[in-house]
């Protein structure tokens, strides 16, 4: 098991992967301001199309639930073969979300040989006195010898829109809230937990998915913002007993998911041991397919 942490998010995971597409990061720049523009310049939002002047066929849509980057990308390049280095217009542009985002910069990053790995956790910039469900990508800045969060959905027009009044490429930590300090502001701080969460869906248990999804990409594996079904999540709310929720397990993993790099070998540890963390094989295999 690798223990250096800078050298384990330099590596590609299963879903991060762009596989035999890695052709299409061909020419992207190297300094951070300029990949979050190549991100920028071949995705759309799904929420925010319309604020582009968009509007989604449904088969645009589908690319948001797929979970692996390689399909994605191959279904990118049916499209438009170009390296994503090309600025696309907003009907070529693949469709995505923040999830999506990030995954893409993280993967640009790690092939850049840059450290990163996407966050799940709750933005608190989209609607006031709320944390929105939300992703951003967390990097290894070598100079500064810090883990830094960057925002690649949020470009001008986003900015504008949300009043945006910090730097999207070095998000504060209480902008961004990681899913193991939503865990502890519900369980220790008394925040309601009905303020967490996005559409309809709020509660302590969305703030433990997003924790659970958070723990599971700090190993390399990014599921879908609603991804179910399995280990800690193979119950709906209304069917948990006090034993399934494992507070203990979580209120130690929440401070693991926040403790950085000196965090780094037990979380893997767990990660490793505890299947309740472990996705479906078949998921992983439908990756390589």
């Amino acid at each position: 098991m690798e223990h250096n942490p800078q050298t384990f998010y330099t590596s590609q995971g299963p879903t991060s992967d762009p596989g035999r597409h890695t052709d299409l990061f061909t020419g992207l720049p190297d300094d951070l301001p300029e990949l979050v523009k190549a991100v920028q310049g071949c995705m759309l939002h799904i929420f925010w199309a319309e604020r582009y002047g968009v509007t989604l066929a449904e088969e645009r849509k589908a690319t948001v639930a797929m979970r692996a980057l390689s399909h994605k990308l191959e279904s990118y390049r049916l499209i438009d073969p170009r390296p994503l280095s090309v600025t696309r217009p907003m009907d070529t542009k693949l469709v995505g979300n923040c999830r999506d985002f990030s995954q893409l910069l993280a993967s640009m990053l790690r092939h850049k040989g840059i450290p990163a790995r996407p966050r799940c956790g709750f933005g608190t910039y989209f609607l006031p006195d709320h944390y929105e469900d939300h992703w951003v990508c967390e990097y290894w800045n070598a100079d500064q010898k810090r883990w830094i969060m960057v925002d690649a959905q949020l470009d001008q027009l986003q900015q504008e829109v949300l009043k945006i009044d910090f730097d999207p490429l070095d998000v504060p930590h209480d902008r961004f809230i990681v899913g193991g300090k939503a865990w502890q502001l519900c369980r220790i701080e008394g925040v309601d937990p009905k303020k967490f969460g996005i559409f309809e869906f709020n509660g302590l248990a969305f703030v433990r998915g997003d924790l659970i999804r958070d723990i599971l990409s700090l190993n390399l594996i990014e599921i879908l913002p609603w991804d179910g079904g399995f280990g800690f999540l193979s119950k709906r709310e209304d069917e948990m007993t006090n034993e399934d929720w494992c507070y203990e397990f979580f209120d130690h993993m929440a401070v693991l998911t926040q403790a950085g790099d000196a965090g780094f070998a037990e979380l893997r540890e767990i990660y490793e041991n505890e299947p309740g963390l472990h996705v479906p094989g078949e998921w992983i295999m439908q990756v390589n397919m």
